[in-house]
């Protein structure tokens, strides 16, 4: 392989003295004299050859310098490269990890929201202000002129995003702490338990809503609860409060009614007996027997009628049954109170 570079360079090189040589003479026709003049044996003829080669070879250096430089790459530069493709994956790795933190840190939003805050009466913390950035996003410009910029942009993104979720959050809990510590007292005040002693369900009647009067067969909003139950069977204080309320009342029967503070107040309907003891002003604690199911008033049948009013608006009392029965039990009284479509009074 080496020979013939080595005899192609030789005759190059031959070929390039001969331009410079006198064996090959070079003439011009002179017209004032009528004859050919010999021209290569000129120092400008000779000169402007060595730069028309000259010229040339430079032309030919630079072009192959610029080929190796742009589509050949140096070791230095598959380096670089092999670098950057092992940070890609990195990068690739760690956005995936974001999403799958980003993913659990929305579920703790939805249980923050629906669940803490719900049961402190605080207000929730819309989704925009959880995930919106207030700093300037127009420092993730700086990643576009890298060759993996689309993903360092993206995960710095998202880190940032994780970041303001995490922030929000843990101040969120910081203030449901607080809150927990100042209303203490409220969460004993507040109804959580059923009325009567109900965990297989089988006591559940009739829910809260639009339903059939069993008396004057039209549909009537309902505005409590009913739980069958043998006359006899004890019913509870659903939270810590006061008895305000205690005799006959037209329709109710003989009835209860607790003012548990806080805008909270409860109504226990067509009582057999009142707990001895019990009368205006009593003061009661949550899971306290306060008096037995009867029949009494507007009733088809033995049972308990029981509502909770928040601020005197009448609320679905299977809101307010978290101490006292399993997620399970919760859909399963749900199903079984909405499918009566006739209550008991």
């Amino acid at each position: 392989m080496y020979i013939p570079i080595f005899l192609l360079t030789l005759r190059f090189n031959k070929q390039n003295m001969a331009l410079f040589s006198s064996e090959n003479p070079h003439y011009k026709y002179n017209r004032k004299t009528l004859k050919y003049e010999r021209i290569d044996n000129t120092m400008g003829y000779r000169f402007r050859k060595f730069l028309k080669v000259t010229f040339l070879g430079v032309v030919i250096g630079v072009g192959v310098f610029i080929a190796l430089i742009f589509w050949v790459p140096s070791p230095a530069q598959r380096r670089l490269q092999e670098e950057n493709d092992r940070i890609s994956s990195q990068f690739q790795l760690v956005s995936k990890q974001l999403d799958e933190a980003i993913k659990v840190m929305r579920i703790i939003e939805e249980r923050d929201n629906n669940f803490y805050r719900v049961m402190l009466q605080a207000d929730s913390i819309p989704s925009i202000l959880r995930t919106t950035n207030q700093k300037n996003t127009t420092r993730y410009d700086q990643w576009d002129d890298l060759g993996i910029g689309s993903i360092v942009k993206e995960t710095s993104q998202k880190m940032d995003l994780l970041n303001r979720m995490l922030y929000v959050q843990s101040n969120s809990f910081d203030e449901l702490v607080t809150l927990a510590q100042e209303h203490e007292d409220k969460l004993k005040h507040i109804p959580a338990i059923q009325p009567v002693s109900n965990k297989d369900l089988k006591r559940t009647a009739s829910g809260y809503g639009r339903r059939i009067d069993p008396i004057y067969k039209t549909v009537r909003f309902h505005k409590g609860m009913d739980f069958s139950a043998p006359t006899g069977t004890d019913i509870f204080a659903t939270a810590d409060g006061t008895i305000t309320s205690i005799g006959w009342k037209q329709g109710y029967g003989n009835c209860i009614v607790i003012d548990h503070g806080y805008d909270y107040e409860t109504l226990y309907a067509h009582i057999h007996k009142f707990q001895k003891g019990l009368r205006r002003g009593s003061k009661v604690s949550r899971g306290d027997v306060i008096a037995s199911v009867g029949n009494t008033g507007k009733s088809t049948g033995p049972h308990l009628h029981y509502e909770v009013r928040y601020k005197g608006v009448h609320q679905n009392p299977q809101n307010y049954y978290f101490l006292d029965l399993t997620p399970e039990e919760y859909d399963e009284m749900i199903r079984i109170s909405s499918n009566s479509s006739q209550t008991f009074d």
